[in-house]
């Protein structure tokens, strides 16, 4: 775990008004923030529900647990959990029914400032990449006994990265002579293997999406965690979706879909009879304001979708 446990994080949360609106806030509701970080979003919505209201925390992350214990363990509303939500419906804690779900998706700031944990290529530091540092496999040691043809699937899959299979060959013919333990010397491998690109993106940061979405197996668990949400939403509870990159998003819109439109009559065929729809959509997808990126850059990539438990 990492010593930034003892040093206060500033944490700017992502379209923060938008998810309070989003989630339609009832004083004496429960909620549940899957993806804890910081806390920017969860001590916002702390400060809104009443004596009566309670607030689930849940990260993947060790140190953001860390940090949720030491600042909101005192609060009698407030209940923590260790874990991915993913799992949310197998939690005691959500079994009464929840009002509201949010789900900030993707890698944290404080993840990202820091270098030790591996996401960055900006920082040369192990190449870990773990959300939950507590167990699984690392970054590092996927491409140690991964085979070229493994690589390549993953940096096209979750990367889209279109010379996947030259920076695998690459990576293979690397680690014969030593293996890739660090950012520094998978980004340097990249940028010979692709050679500069556009102006303003590194080489490398298409694969190391793709490195790190495969770690943390994040689009199994986003699929998993969508459905387990809807478990447990009360009717009218409100589901809050923040994603950063087309492949989250396109799950999360169609999910959504899925659980609020009948599907389409096929040509010559009576409509569909008995269509159970579990969601109706809140509005359009939200984007960012221009404010709120220009004081926060990080937040240029976010879509925010809502959606409605139905009775």
């Amino acid at each position: 775990m990492s010593e930034q446990n003892d040093i206060p994080v500033t944490h700017i949360p992502v379209m923060l008004a938008e998810v309070l609106e989003a989630l339609n806030l009832r004083a004496d509701g429960t909620y549940l923030d899957g993806t804890f970080g910081r806390g920017g979003h969860a001590r916002a919505l702390l400060e809104r529900l009443g004596p009566h209201g309670r607030l689930l925390l849940m990260d993947r992350d060790p140190t953001a647990v860390a940090t949720a214990r030491r600042e909101f363990s005192d609060g009698a509303r407030v209940t923590i959990r260790h874990g991915n939500f993913a799992e949310l419906s197998d939690w005691d804690a959500t079994h009464a029914g929840l009002d509201g779900v949010l789900l900030d998706l993707g890698v944290s700031s404080p993840q990202l400032d820091d270098a030790e944990r591996g996401f960055s290529f900006q920082a040369d530091a192990p190449l870990d990449m773990r959300m939950d540092t507590s167990h699984g496999e690392s970054a590092a040691e996927f491409l140690a006994r991964a085979n070229e043809r493994q690589i390549a699937e993953v940096l096209w899959q979750f990367g889209e990265e279109r010379m996947g299979l030259r920076i695998a060959r690459a990576i293979v013919e690397s680690r014969q002579t030593a293996p890739i333990a660090r950012t520094g010397e998978l980004a340097d491998l990249i940028t010979r293997v692709l050679g500069k690109r556009a102006p303003g993106k590194h080489p490398a940061t298409r694969s190391f999406q793709a490195l790190r979405i495969a770690v943390n197996g994040e689009l199994d668990a986003l699929a998993h965690g969508l459905q387990a949400a809807l478990t447990r939403l009360k009717p009218a509870g409100r589901l809050a979706v923040i994603s950063f990159h087309s492949l989250e998003d396109r799950i999360v819109k169609q999910f959504l879909r899925a659980e609020s439109q009948a599907p389409a009559a096929r040509r010559n065929l009576p409509p569909p009879v008995g269509t159970n729809l579990r969601l109706k959509l809140v509005g359009a997808a939200q984007f960012p304001g221009s404010a709120e990126t220009a004081s926060n850059p990080r937040a240029r990539s976010a879509v925010l979708r809502v959606a409605e438990r139905l009775p």
